[in-house]
């Protein structure tokens, strides 16, 4: 498969800013969607609209429209039949601007679209009003003009507001830094006297040591070198429970500290934060275009040619029944109106804009669009093992004891390898920690190289290690405890012997342990009607033991790193649509293969690269949110793009006077607040999008 559709981008640079960089820039203006916006803020609209709707008041009180509706007749002085063409010739030149501009940039561009057709119905308006006030037979339209003009304006205001709420998520992620740090110079970052001074976020640098006190936010990307902590990351990874942060942990810029004080060495300020990265990420994937905006901006072109159409056919058709060219002006004024493909250029980008900040919002980082949109077509999810469903971390799954309940096999066990640092004996303490199992120094720790370690406790030796250390003593395990061990190997798992003397007390089965939400993600899979595979280096018996405990559907073992694409390419062969979920270096080629990549965030640079979506918190959860999202968001596509298009097909006959005849005749006027309310309703329903729950 091509991987010409990832854009991958140089970050280099990122990594070279220099330190004295403060937060990370905020994004620029919402400008909504589209070059018709270029130059143009909500601001700005809001208010041409406001001082247009001063302007247009007047203009509809000496107008004709009130009269022909409601009888009504403003005062008549000297000059007062000038108001409507003096106050409507200044909408016209103030509030109608932005709209020329927009046409004549489109009209260079070559892609006439909505700015032109406004442009032109407000252009053929003016022109014709102004004639006939200067004599030329006919009603004037300074009336319809206006408001014309001014309701246009408020649908853009509504259009650019709503696009800029649901941009507003980058706006909030760019206050979440401190503006001051809590220094800890440097010869006092141990628990000696401390030195503290209070500096500009802007002048920390990689190596110094913050104090981060009890409800405070971290200045900056680093490491915890001191304190305990529960730290508050919901507003980066979307992680609703406060995240135990000890020393050697990880902390991010923006996250707030609990109720302990930490003191963090700075491993990223600026630009090179986590937080930046995030914004980044969304901004590009907000920019990037997908194949629902192409064809719903492939939809808006046509429907201008057919407007532009519709509306020379309309003009012509009058003329010829000798209605006469002010009607026939109005019939084409109403019909250009009602073509502006507004709400269909609205429906796609404001989806889009809501969706890609939903999921920043809940840990879902997407890089490039089409991995959004391309997710609801997913029939194969493909998991990497190791540091994906598993933590990459061996862990204790299986315990034998004689003569003891297993908690206290474990417990001593983690005492007399707690001074060891092999692999092994570091699975043995980290999961009796983790079980709340006291670990207290033990005395006389040996180690016993090639065979396992001994250490005094409570005045008994004890010993661990493995078959080697049972034959070096001659120890021969009972036979229930060596049927545990004989089950553990089948399974794939290792085993070691916890030894009094000579005698076996206790054996340990040790796994790669799987990720407390690994099950559960492949359960939401499967609810969602997705099959679930797994790719592994790992022997086939390793492989298969975590396939059944996670009920994966197909297992792929003993792949080698570079054979990771063909197996993606294998499965495509067979017409399936599929994911891969990766975290390292050799995960990249087959995330680019894939339908979709989707990048572990506590992975390698290369895989989160090479992914079009990056799950932040490195929860296998998330990638059946990442599918639900993707749907939920294509039906709001499809909802929206149903209602402007099918808005339009029904409207524009109306608006050329096809029920004339009935006298069901649509005011330009009238079309304008229509075609308004149509822009209202489809961003009121992709709003909806977010009472999603991911």
């Amino acid at each position: 498969m091509s991987t010409d559709r990832h854009h991958h981008h140089d970050h280099q640079a990122e990594h070279d800013h220099p330190a004295e960089h403060d937060h990370p820039a905020e994004p620029p203006p919402a400008h909504a969607h589209g070059d018709r916006h270029a130059g143009h803020s909500v601001a700005m609209f809001r208010d041409r609209f406001w001082l247009s709707l001063l302007l247009t008041v007047p203009t509809l009180v000496w107008g004709h429209m009130l009269q022909r509706l409601f009888g009504y007749a403003a005062p008549v002085f000297p000059g007062s039949h000038y108001i409507p063409a003096l106050f409507g010739t200044a909408v016209f030149l103030y509030g109608g601007r932005p709209f020329l501009q927009g046409a004549a940039r489109e009209l260079r561009d070559r892609l006439p679209g909505m700015m032109t057709l406004i442009a032109l119905a407000i252009g053929v308006a003016f022109l014709f009003s102004a004639a006939v006030t200067l004599g030329y037979p006919g009603m004037p339209l300074w009336e319809e003009l206006a408001t014309l003009v001014t309701i246009m304006l408020l649908g853009h205001w509504i259009e650019m507001r709503s696009i800029a709420q649901a941009q507003g998520a980058l706006r909030e992620l760019a206050k979440l830094l401190p503006n001051t740090a809590t220094r800890v110079r440097r010869d006092a970052a141990t628990r000696g006297a401390d030195e503290l001074e209070e500096v500009p976020v802007a002048e920390l640098r990689d190596g110094d040591v913050v104090l981060v006190r009890p409800g405070a936010s971290v200045p900056a990307d680093g490491d915890v070198v001191d304190g305990r902590s529960g730290v508050n990351e919901a507003m980066v990874t979307g992680e609703s429970q406060p995240v135990e942060k000890t020393v050697g942990t990880g902390v991010i810029a923006g996250t707030v500290n609990g109720e302990g004080s930490l003191r963090v060495r700075v491993t990223g300020t600026g630009d090179r934060t986590m937080l930046a990265g995030i914004m980044r990420l969304v901004e590009q994937a907000q920019g990037s275009r997908s194949r629902a905006q192409a064809l719903a901006d492939r939809a808006a072109f046509w429907l201008t040619i057919v407007a532009l159409a519709a509306g020379a056919v309309t003009l012509a058709a009058w003329l010829a029944a000798g209605a006469g060219l002010s009607y026939a002006v109005e019939r084409l004024v109403a019909v250009l109106v009602i073509a502006c493909p507004h709400a269909l250029g609205l429906a796609i980008p404001l989806v889009i804009a809501i969706s890609t900040t939903l999921g920043a919002r809940s840990g879902l980082l997407v890089r490039d669009r089409r991995g959004l949109e391309e997710a609801r077509n997913l029939n194969t999810v493909v998991f990497d093992k190791t540091g994906t469903l598993t933590l990459g971390e061996h862990r204790v799954v299986g315990i034998h004891a004689s003569g003891m309940d297993e908690r206290q096999a474990l417990a001593l066990a983690a005492v007399v390898e707690q001074d060891s640092e092999h692999p092994l004996a570091r699975a043995i303490v980290t999961t009796a920690r983790e079980r709340g199992i006291p670990v207290p120094s033990a005395s006389e720790f040996r180690a016993i190289a090639g065979y396992g370690v001994e250490a005094r406790v409570e005045g008994k030796q004890y010993a661990v290690g493995g078959p080697n250390l049972l034959a070096s003593r001659n120890a021969v395990p009972a036979p229930d405890l060596q049927a545990f061990v004989d089950a553990a190997a089948k399974a794939g798992q290792g085993a070691v012997y916890l030894l009094d003397g000579n005698r076996p007390l206790a054996a340990f089965a040790l796994a790669d342990a799987l990720r407390p939400e690994s099950r559960e993600a492949i359960e939401r899979l499967h609810a969602l009607g997705l099959e679930v595979a797994m790719l592994t280096g790992d022997a086939q018996v390793v492989a298969d033991r975590v396939g059944r405990e996670l009920g994966i559907d197909t297992v792929l073992a003993q792949v080698l790193p570079d054979a990771k694409a063909a197996k993606i390419e294998e499965l495509q062969r067979q017409g399936k649509r599929v994911a891969m979920v990766g975290d390292g270096v050799n995960d990249a080629p087959a995330l680019v293969t894939a339908d979709v990549g989707i990048a572990i965030g506590a992975g390698t640079d290369v895989a989160v690269e090479a992914g079009d979506v990056v799950l932040v918190r490195s929860d296998p959860r998330d990638v059946p949110r990442l599918v639900a999202l993707s749907r939920a968001s294509y039906r709001k596509m499809v909802q929206n793009l149903w209602w402007a298009a099918g808005y339009n097909i029904v409207a524009i006959p109306l608006a050329a006077g096809v029920l004339a005849p009935w006298g069901i005749v649509l005011h330009p006027a009238v079309g304008a607040v229509l075609m308004s309310l149509s822009t209202v309703v489809v961003a009121i329903n992709a709003q909806l999008l977010r009472r999603l729950k991911l």
